[in-house]
């Protein structure tokens, strides 16, 4: 049975804030709200990642979280600069999947309940995800910001992967000092590593899916140190958490940056998989999803649990589909604890949320290969929207294993709004080019 207190968001009955983080929180703050718009990333991000979620302020019972302040001081700047820092390329595609998704799931998870608490809940979590979102977005707007806000998650690796390696020499996190969690999390003898983050399999997630972003950093000759830096973090997090989902993630990414030379096949590429996972299907003793219970690259994978929660998921369907269910803890031993995404937004939002949320990652990939092909020929244009095609797939194969409930999800939103921006200027960029092209050699001899 699910604990109450993870179902409708637990946390403190009053206010936990360390002195040293309500310094960083108000720093945080008077930074966002007066730096120049293309430097409040850097504050922004620091503080979300870098400060452990369990820091709250309690008021009538409503729970902020530092980093939900963080985003309401975000969301205030971009109120104040809306008029001179419209969101670049307009409300676009991203954006408006993005808020059906988050908005549809709030109304669905509310609907399932029926009860204030989580209703209250859930007005938190649209707050967090529709704020986090439009925030990244307000404050990425051109190539610049894109590189300088990887260049700010590379300076977070940096930090992050530093109190890991001190987690395994230690046993100790030193983000505990400062209300994170204390104490090493540790499974058959190995230290589990996760510094800020609220679990390990999100920390290291957060290095795994930025491993792409920072392969694409090396290619400004100015970052390289950065970029090289930023890769070697990502792979001690990936690594110091010793969970098999997060280097399958690593894995995935890194996969996908070396089919590169293929780009113009994959299409190909996709209906060969497709195509191999349904004879897969057809030949084996178990389902084609019975593969991920044998993905276990540490010895100590949850991998059997991964494999049941899709086994659970499609068996009952029709207990789902409609707003969600409650009762997915009642259909077998710890089936409340859903550590794959793509489930945990059907458990919570039913069949549209989770086609919402698919439909997210499929029209990430589509508008990043309908750009791709409008560059053809511009090789450095068609290198950065593969990385970001690579670091997506990170991301939707890590989603197999992990929900993300914590800093975790603001990396998504970041890659999301990166993306946005993306597509827009190639767009933008070649359409014009399309427009002005001369006229056919028959229209001039005609004129004549």
């Amino acid at each position: 049975m699910e604990p109450d207190n993870i179902r409708f968001g637990g946390g403190s009955p009053v206010t936990v804030l360390h002195p040293l983080v309500a310094v960083a929180m108000v720093l945080a703050i008077v930074l966002i709200l007066c730096l120049r718009r293309k430097y409040v990333v850097a504050p922004l991000l620091l503080a979300l990642f870098l400060i452990p979620k369990g820091q709250q302020i309690v008021a009538m019972g409503l729970h902020f979280n530092v980093y939900r302040i963080i985003i309401l001081a975000g969301l205030a700047r971009w109120v104040i600069s809306s008029r001179s820092s419209p969101l670049a390329g307009g409300f676009n595609f991203m954006d408006r999947i993005c808020t059906a998704f988050f908005g549809c799931y709030f109304v669905t998870n509310s609907l399932l309940y029926m009860q204030t608490q989580a209703t209250i809940k859930s007005t938190g979590d649209l707050l967090d995800a529709l704020g986090g979102y439009f925030v990244m977005r307000f404050l990425v707007r051109d190539r610049e910001d894109i590189q300088r806000t990887i260049k700010v998650l590379a300076a977070v690796a940096f930090i992050s992967a530093l109190c890991m390696l001190n987690e395994q020499r230690t046993g100790e996190n030193i983000f505990g000092l400062l209300g994170g969690i204390s104490g090493e999390t540790t499974r058959d003898g190995k230290i589990r590593s996760q510094a800020a983050f609220e679990v390990f399999m999100t920390a290291g997630t957060f290095g795994a899916t930025l491993t792409p972003l920072l392969v694409w950093l090396w290619s400004d000759t100015k970052s390289r140190m950065i970029s090289v830096l930023g890769i070697l973090s990502a792979t001690v997090m990936s690594v110091t958490c010793y969970a098999s989902t997060t280097l399958v993630a690593y894995a995935a990414g890194i996969f996908a940056l070396c089919l590169w030379p293929i780009r113009k096949q994959m299409r190909l590429v996709r209906w060969g998989i497709v195509s191999i996972l349904v004879a897969l299907h057809l030949v084996m003793h178990g389902p084609v999803w019975s593969i991920l219970e044998h993905l276990d690259l540490t010895g100590s994978s949850s991998s059997y649990h991964r494999y049941m929660l899709i086994d659970n998921f499609i068996r009952h369907f029709g207990d789902w589909w409609l707003v969600g269910t409650k009762d997915n803890g009642s259909w077998g031993f710890d089936m409340w604890d859903a550590s794959n995404q793509y489930v945990a937004y059907g458990f919570s939002g039913g069949l549209l949320a989770f086609v919402l949320f698919v439909s997210i990652i499929s029209k990430g990939f589509s508008r990043l290969g309908t750009a791709r092909k409008l560059a053809e020929g511009n090789r450095s244009e068609e290198w950065f929207l593969w990385c970001l095609g690579a670091a997506l797939f990170s991301h939707a194969v890590s989603y197999f294993g992990i929900a993300y409930f914590d800093q975790m999800q603001f990396a998504w939103f970041a890659l999301l709004a990166i993306i946005s921006v993306a597509v827009f200027e190639v767009t933008a960029s070649v359409v014009p080019q399309v427009q002005e092209a001369p006229k056919p050699s028959y229209e001039l001899h005609t004129a004549r």
